[in-house]
């Protein structure tokens, strides 16, 4: 699938506000449905080791937010059957190696459906994600929802939809710890946004935008090309309560924040594409919650309305990137 698209990321562009029809920015409302629930957020930490954990997630889950459990060193089936045993959403996450196929069959067996399954491959346009699709819902029915991914454009879109996927997790070697660029030559590294906007687009199902996220207003940015959701690794990285290792640097504490394919997560030096970094602590995880929170009601009243829906109807400028030579106005949508 072909055709041609605006190159641009998310610091070449910019928001063009509308006339405020609220009295406060607290009026605003920045909740979103998701695979038929509600979440306070459309924003969900990164499934990666360094970013998450079970206490992390189970916080998230009571608290309204949307979460997925990384896939990393963790029993699975226990976890699945720890939340839904208290009553919380279940969102895992699954590989396509043989162990994922034996935690569906275990889940299934054991009655324990979780509401969400990730499929979360570097590669996410493969066949090997098209059987496990069809194996969990052979498994599962439609008693889950099938999040797939990482893709990168409209034809991957299409096909992990076509095989049953609910929604497609869009970015591929974005994030600040991955080198998959570098590496392979390929991603949507300084294109992120671009590649968003492509496949949301074409997508007949939700999307989530996945990496390159560095400021909240980014997260803005996401929604309005397309994004039902928005996940955010580095954000969330620093956390204190977060599961990154803690470290000192001159007297200032940082958490070790790695990607997924990197060797400190791999436990082996082999196809590595991610690297190991250190992110300053910025709090705790209710503050920073509380601060996306205020951030996209600030947007939301800057976009001219009352939720998240308006920010489809926002006008936007190119302001870098591959247009440099002039400052070029998007049409709407």
């Amino acid at each position: 699938m072909g055709g041609q698209c605006q190159i641009f990321d998310y610091d070449d562009i910019l928001l063009l506000p509308r006339k405020c029809v609220v009295k406060s920015r607290s009026e605003c409302d920045v909740g979103v449905t998701f695979g038929n629930h509600h979440f306070k957020l459309p924003v969900v930490p990164a499934n990666m080791k360094a970013v998450v954990n079970e206490d992390i997630c189970e916080k998230l889950a009571r608290g309204g937010y949307f979460y997925i459990m990384h896939r990393f060193d963790v029993d699975t089936v226990k976890f699945a059957e720890r939340m839904l045993r208290e009553n919380l959403i279940a969102s895992v996450s699954l590989g396509v190696k043989q162990h994922d196929y034996d935690v569906v069959d275990e889940l299934a067996a054991r009655d324990l459906v979780p509401q969400f399954i990730t499929i979360d491959i570097a590669h996410g346009y493969s066949d090997t994600v098209k059987l496990m699709i069809e194996h969990i819902r052979a498994k599962m029915g439609q008693r889950t929802f099938i999040i797939a991914g990482n893709v990168a454009t409209p034809e991957a879109v299409v096909a992990l939809e076509s095989w049953g996927a609910d929604c497609t997790k869009i970015g591929v070697g974005p994030g600040k710890v991955c080198i998959t660029r570098n590496k392979t030559g390929f991603g949507t590294g300084g294109w992120q946004l671009s590649a968003v906007k492509w496949c949301a687009s074409i997508a007949q199902k939700p999307v989530i935008a996945d990496g390159g996220i560095r400021h909240h207003g980014d997260i803005a940015k996401s929604l309005r090309f397309g994004a039902r959701m928005v996940m955010c690794g580095s954000l969330f990285a620093g956390l204190e309560e977060g599961p990154g290792e803690t470290v000192e640097v001159d007297h200032v504490l940082y958490k070790a924040y790695y990607g997924s394919a990197s060797e400190h997560n791999k436990h082996e030096r082999k196809n590595i594409e991610g690297k190991r970094i250190l992110e300053p602590i910025k709090g705790t995880l209710d503050t920073l919650l509380k601060e996306i929170t205020e951030d996209l009601q600030s947007s939301i009243s800057y976009a001219g309305g009352k939720d998240l829906s308006v920010l489809d109807q926002c006008n936007y400028a190119i302001v870098g990137g591959m247009n440099e030579r002039e400052h070029i106005f998007g049409d709407l949508p």
